[in-house]
């Protein structure tokens, strides 16, 4: 993935982990695990965008 690719990808799965937390205050998640994983998720993809940004440079 290029870095503009995942600056978009970021953008997107932070805006479904707010969603997901919308959701959850109106009716509770069944599986709360979902937002660790989502998370971690995200914060995979920053370091992998922080370390192609690093290669670049």
């Amino acid at each position: 993935m290029s870095v503009a690719d995942l600056r978009d990808r970021i953008g997107v799965e932070k805006a479904n982990l707010d969603s997901m937390r919308i959701n959850h205050a109106i009716s509770p998640l069944e599986d709360t695990s979902k937002f660790k994983k989502a998370r971690k998720d995200i914060a995979r993809m920053i370091t992998v965008l922080a370390e192609k940004e690093k290669e670049q440079n």
